[in-house]
């Protein structure tokens, strides 16, 4: 199954990056950003794209209420804010660093285009990444409408499972070293933190898994 929370096996920087081009490399920067630092808010102008060369990004907006709904948290080699290349004029979204040392690769509008309209391989690729993103997101939508919030999370914790589970060797349970808080789980999952919670445990009773702050493990009888 391809990931559906994370677009991990697309590294865009290797083939994005400006510093890679000749044309553009002696005044390409990086940008850095801490924890918590936000790189654009709702509203914003939407004149760049981004590549993440390391760190974690939070995708997301706040609804009517007020409440934080996280889109997607996406890691090294991932491209964010890419519809200012499809028209877009001003954010509905914003974008967070999640860790203390994340590096962005910020890609002025024209300058994407420049790159595209002399590169047919590279724009083709660009598009093509566009539109799996979408496909994708369609697909987490429909899950959110369809499924309950159970079947949601076993699915969320199957695609982290294929992401970045690790084998016990001894116990052969899947091991789950993850970054994510329950609030930010619940929210991509379609639910509220106090139902996570709720779930988290009746799996734990279940013998389906056990977990930790920043762990979560899927027994062996069920992995």
């Amino acid at each position: 199954m391809s990931s559906l929370w994370f677009f991990e096996d697309v590294n865009l920087f290797r083939m994005l990056c400006p510093h890679k081009f000749k044309a553009y490399k002696k005044e390409h920067i990086f940008s850095g950003y801490k924890k918590k630092d936000y790189i654009y808010f709702e509203d914003d102008s939407s004149n760049k794209i981004f590549l993440i060369e390391k760190g974690k990004v939070k995708i997301g907006y706040y609804n009517e209420d007020g409440v934080e709904v996280v889109k997607a948290i996406l890691s090294r080699g991932e491209l964010f804010g890419e519809k200012a290349i499809l028209g877009e004029t001003k954010r509905d979204e914003f974008a967070q660093s999640l860790d203390n040392s994340t590096s962005i690769c910020p890609i002025g509008v024209d300058t994407m285009y420049d790159l595209m309209r002399n590169n047919q391989s590279f724009s083709f690729k660009v598009y093509k990444f566009i539109g799996l993103k979408f496909k994708k997101l369609e697909r987490r939508l429909q899950l959110l409408l369809f499924k309950d919030s159970k079947t949601r999370l076993k699915e969320f914790l199957s695609e982290l499972c294929e992401d970045s589970g690790a084998k016990c060797p001894f116990t052969g349970d899947t091991i789950i070293n993850h970054y994510y808080t329950q609030s930010e789980i619940a929210s991509l999952i379609g639910t509220s933190r106090p139902t996570l919670n709720i779930i988290l445990n009746e799996l734990k009773e279940e013998n389906y898994l056990d977990f930790y702050r920043k762990e979560i493990r899927i027994l062996n009888n069920v992995a």
